[in-house]
């Protein structure tokens, strides 16, 4: 579904102003000429500056009769790469052909040409004392690594010293504060006047993802969009869709603050698009990024400005993360890990917070009223009742010290049994190892809540718990919401339990995430119509694309995040 149904990007035509000038190039890939017409025409459509044509990519190039094809009345500029296996692509044939297909290019009035540093010398050596408007970027690709910020800036001066308009280098993030230091270059570039030329500096890989987002406030000349999910010139690409839509490039500028999700993995949270639509519903100069984070100490020294002011936390580095913060929320701090870090602004120390214990508990207890006839009391419907956790990590540990604080007895299973023990010595309850789950069955009515990452996407099929062993379970809850039905859940419905699903606890968490970062009340309502319509898009995606009467306007936002 074209993302203009939800979420909404602002525009020239609609009254919006870019704060940025990176421009957002669309690489086409395509193996014939008439499909690379068509990709012209979808990224001129979608919103793109600047098409890359990929000739390596051709099947069949004749360069005279193709090159002035794509370039006769062409929507938009075009950039023409011609990648030799040697530098990441797919050319493999004679050297002099492939730049002399560039030269033709510029003699044609093409807008930009990418030559490899390897042969810049000897391409400008070829054209010199001719004259063409033709932009020539000059690039370096390392698909090993990401060098030191020293060799960074000597690699910035010898591509300059070709004579390029445009320099561009492209590394490698073999961990997520590499792209730390491609900002630095960036930065310096314009600042220090390190570059006296525009500068690209893009980190490939998932890891370098932000590098490709946050170009935009640090000054990069130009980022990378794909016109389709997964097809991609360069590792760790996202959409042209996304980066207008979802992320809001074309107004980040050097005062917006970033946001994120701390995780591993991190690529199936909605988190970036629930938080970056409420920010922007409420004016909020902020964007929320996908941050793969391998060491989460690492990464927040590296990321250490106060122009990176706040993140969730999801697996496996709640407990981690608490140990990183110079202050930790007291109900945070008994629960022994947080799932949101504020950098306070003041001073910049890292504040810790738990929001996730709040968010399940109450959707738990609201199950159990709806179970009891909506019968409400100041006694807890879990007061009394026997709470099994699966899971001894963070959010295990927020479901036992919530669940224990409003009177039910805990007991966490766990494949490793002694940290179940650990935990259940710590909240006063007991301990079993999952293995032994299945025949756990001192009584009736049990509580279980499933905190694990078992029977998650991709892995659908699994179930941490037998079916046979549901029967004795009134209420099971899943804190997995990717897929929103689980193995567990599904089968805890047809043994006649009542079920909470993950997304019942992701509305409660957010709340108070939401709050921290902003500040602001949360809009609840708001949240729950968006989840109510999320369920309507995955139902009939097409009947909702093309009935006005529910599109969402930009004012309606929510907030969600994984554990």
């Amino acid at each position: 579904m074209d993302p203009n149904v939800l979420f909404s990007a602002p525009s020239a035509s609609n009254g919006g102003s870019r704060k940025n000038a990176t421009l957002i190039c669309a690489p086409t890939m395509a193996e014939s000429l008439e499909k690379m017409k068509i990709d012209v025409s979808n990224a001129k459509d979608t919103g793109a500056d600047v098409v890359e044509i990929r000739l390596d990519a051709l099947n069949t190039f004749d360069p005279s009769q193709d090159l002035n094809t794509l370039l006769q009345h062409r929507p938009l500029p075009l950039l023409f790469t011609y990648r030799p296996k040697w530098e990441g692509g797919k050319y493999d044939g004679d050297e002099n052909k492939r730049l002399d297909a560039l030269r033709l290019a510029m003699e044609l009035g093409a807008d930009y040409i990418d030559v490899e540093l390897q042969v810049a010398h000897q391409f400008f050596d070829s054209i010199r004392g001719k004259s063409f408007k033709t932009k020539v970027i000059v690039s370096s690709h390392n698909y090993q690594l990401t060098p030191s910020v020293e060799d960074l800036g000597n690699l910035v001066a010898r591509i300059q010293a070709t004579g390029a308009d445009i320099v561009k280098i492209a590394t490698t993030a073999l961990d997520i504060t590499d792209v730390a230091r491609m900002f630095q270059i960036m930065v310096h570039s314009q600042v220090r006047r390190v570059c006296l030329v525009p500068f690209i500096g893009l980190v490939m890989g998932d890891r370098g993802l932000i590098s490709r987002i946050l170009c935009a406030k640090f000054g990069g000349y130009l980022t990378f969009g794909t016109l389709e999910s997964g097809v991609i010139s360069a590792p760790g690409q996202p959409t042209l869709k996304d980066l207008l839509y979802l992320y809001n490039l074309r107004q980040l500028g050097p005062d917006t603050k970033v946001y994120g999700l701390i995780g591993k993995p991190v690529g199936h949270s909605k988190s970036p698009k629930l938080f970056n639509e409420a920010f922007k519903s409420v004016g909020i100069d902020g964007v929320y990024l996908f941050l793969l984070v391998d060491d989460p100490a690492n990464f927040l020294r590296a990321y250490s400005s106060t122009d990176f002011v706040g993140f969730s936390v999801t697996i496996p580095h709640k407990e981690t993360a608490l140990k990183c913060c110079d202050e930790v929320d007291p109900v945070a701090k008994s629960i022994g890990a947080v799932n949101c870090v504020i950098r306070r602004p003041t001073d910049g120390k890292l504040i810790g917070y738990n929001t996730d214990y709040v968010g399940a508990i109450s959707a738990i207890e609201d199950g159990l009223r709806g179970k009891q006839n909506g019968s409400s009391t100041a006694v807890s419907p879990l007061a009394g009742k026997l709470f099994v956790v699966i899971g001894a990590g963070g959010a295990g540990k927020a479901l036992a010290y919530g669940a224990k604080e409003k009177g039910a007895r805990v007991v966490i299973a766990n494949r490793t049994y002694d940290r179940a023990r650990e935990l259940a010595d710590i909240i006063g309850g007991d301990a079993l190892a999952l293995a032994d789950l299945g025949n756990y069955h001192p009584e009736d009515d049990m509580i279980l809540a499933n905190t694990t990452s078992i029977g998650m996407q991709p892995k659908v099929d699994e179930t941490p718990i037998s079916k046979s062993a549901l029967k004795y379970y009134s209420l099971v809850f899943d804190a997995i919401y990717t897929p929103k039905m689980t193995r567990l859940l599904n089968e805890a419905e047809e043994s006649g339990a009542t079920i909470v699903t993950g997304f019942e606890m992701f509305l409660g968490q957010a709340y108070g995430q939401y709050e921290n970062f902003t500040g602001l009340p949360a809009p609840k309502e708001l949240f729950r119509r968006i989840v109510n319509y999320g369920k309507l898009l995955r139902s009939d995606r097409l009947s909702l694309h093309h009935n006005p009467r529910i599109r969402m306007v930009s004012t309606i936002c929510i907030c969600l995040h994984c554990l």
